[in-house]
């Protein structure tokens, strides 16, 4: 499971050239909003799935905080865009990572058990890597609004708390 959830989300955020008119760094500032909210919801629908799926302490509890978490920050991204009187921009990369949850879901839902929790866990990591990655070398350098950015490194702090979090339940669940 790991290595095909890798490969959707690898796919949806990795693309070919700087010059490519799908490019994320080629994002303005409300795009790359409705990228992040796009993903901070996906990861909700993941928890959400843990927590109807899974009866291992440690999965339900990380699925909870991812939850908590990343409503949080969606619900200050709001209130941002609120205040600046803008509303973000659908973009390829927000659809692209929307049907490949669909796909990652469809594959978590086959699931039971410990092999859910692992795959759970497995995802949880994989997205989580990719997503800070995306967030701290391509969207950060790029947002050009003060009050975005501060918000986007206050989330990628607590987004890398949830990759070291994720990284120590694929271990656990080894």
């Amino acid at each position: 499971m790991n290595k095909v959830a890798l490969a959707l989300l690898a796919a949806g955020l990795a693309f070919t050239s700087p010059a490519s008119a799908n490019d994320p760094a080629e994002l303005n500032d409300l795009q790359i909003a409705h990228v992040a909210y796009t993903a901070d919801n996906i990861d909700i629908a993941y928890a959400k799935l843990a927590l109807e799926k899974s009866s291992n302490e440690e999965v339900r509890k990380f699925a909870e905080t991812m939850i908590r978490d990343h409503e949080a920050v969606n619900e200050a991204a709001l209130g941002l865009l609120d205040k600046l009187g803008v509303q973000a921009e659908d973009n390829f990369l927000s659809q692209t990572l929307n049907e490949n949850a669909e796909k990652i879901t469809a594959e978590l839902s086959a699931l039971d058990g410990a092999q859910f929790d692992k795959a759970y866990a497995e995802n949880e990591l994989a997205y989580h890597k990719a997503v800070n990655e995306l967030v701290e070398n391509t969207f950060i350098p790029n947002i050009e609004n003060e009050e975005v950015k501060a918000l986007f490194e206050e989330g990628l702090r607590i987004f890398k708390t949830h990759e070291g979090h994720a990284e120590m339940m694929v271990k656990a669940l080894q």
